[in-house]
């Protein structure tokens, strides 16, 4: 690639007029500047950016840091700072921290990795990156970004508690909301529920939609109606039998795994779904699409997450944003998908459907 040195030569002008055209600053005349673009494009001129960014002092580079790129929620959230940033013209460098690979779901609860953390940072801050986002696995409290900072920083996917540093989350408790009132306004009133583990806040978020649903349309809330799972599609196969003992006839799940679960249960029992038992989801994973009937759920809006922490980013980068007045909390909503696992019920089918499930779980060996 040529130099503007050598263009210049070319030219037969100075190295300041090259530098001037190429710049756009004004001062030569118009067939100067044609024939100097024209020289640049044949030898294939390329600008140093580097060196620019250096004199200018803006980058144009978001630094990322992701918890770990495996994890089913980090690739969709990138591609949505991704999409941002190439709408503005900056670049992203990415770092993976490769955590639930080192330790895996353990270090969710652990803070002594926070270290590593702030070491990417610094070599951020070293590469004059002009922001960080700090892209977590799942939503929970983390203090890992340091409040003083040198410049702007912002959580995907959880909570800093931070008056300086935004967060950017999904709403969950409005989307398990209009979920279960989706499944009350179909006819039922026995709605079990199986969530993920308690200490976390996305179980938390949606027990509490589960319950604002249930008080607004004038259903009592009722514990034995909640089973504990822990995300997986064996607590979703195990929690099932204890709420259809509970005569329930319909149940949200708080993953789509645990959702598969209940189909792998409910297809042992002889259980037809949704003509026996109504069943509805949480994430739209692919594998939603393909249980037989389709997966009623709720699609996580990953990608918008991302989108909006890198407006948020350009927003703080720009001034936009005052820090140090409230804890800064950005919800994303999510989109419900109604396929084919929920039927209109009566009190007559209620009954029926009660008795028939009585039976096959009488006929099940204790």
């Amino acid at each position: 690639m040529a130099t503007i040195k050598e263009i210049a030569k070319k030219c037969g002008v100075s190295v300041a007029t090259v530098s001037n055209i190429l710049n756009g600053k004004p001062g030569a005349s118009e067939a100067t500047r044609e024939m100097v673009l024209k020289t640049a494009n044949m030898m294939e001129y390329m600008p140093s950016y580097v060196a620019k960014s250096l004199k200018t002092k803006n980058t144009r580079n978001i630094g990322v840091i992701a918890e770990d790129m495996t994890i089913f929620s980090i690739p969709d959230i990138i591609d949505g700072i991704t999409e941002y940033c190439e709408k503005v013209d900056y670049k992203i460098l990415l770092t993976n921290l490769r955590l639930y690979k080192k330790y895996n779901d353990r270090y969710y609860h652990r803070e002594d990795y926070f270290g590593i953390v702030k070491q990417e940072i610094k070599k951020f801050v070293a590469m004059q990156t002009e922001g960080i986002i700090y892209v977590t696995a799942h939503e929970r409290i983390m203090h890992c970004i340091p409040e003083d900072l040198p410049i702007p920083a912002v959580m995907a996917y959880g909570y800093t508690e931070s008056r300086k540093i935004p967060s950017v989350v999904v709403n969950d408790q409005k989307a398990a909301y209009e979920l279960v009132e989706y499944l009350i306004k179909k006819g039922h009133q026995r709605i079990g529920v199986i969530s993920g583990k308690q200490d976390s806040i996305h179980t938390q978020d949606r027990l509490l939609g589960y319950q604002k649903a249930l008080r607004d349309h004038h259903l009592i809330y009722d514990p034995e109606l909640v089973c504990s799972g822990d995300w997986t599609r064996r607590s979703g196969y195990e929690c099932v039998e204890k709420l259809l003992r509970q005569e329930v006839t319909a149940v949200f799940c708080m993953n789509d795994l645990m959702a598969g679960g209940v189909y792998d249960r409910a297809d042992e029992l002889g259980l037809r779904i949704p003509e026996d038992l109504s069943v509805v989801g949480y994430d739209n994973r692919e594998l939603s699409s393909y249980y037989k009937p389709p997966l009623t759920t709720i699609e996580l809006p990953l990608h918008d997450i991302g989108y909006r922490a890198a407006e948020v980013m350009m927003e703080l980068l720009a001034g936009k944003i005052k820090t140090g007045i409230k804890e800064l909390v950005y919800q994303v909503p999510c989109d419900r998908l109604i396929r084919q696992s929920v039927r209109e019920i009566g009190s007559v089918n209620c009954i029926v459907t009660s008795l028939k499930i009585w039976y096959k779980l009488k006929k099940e060996p204790e």
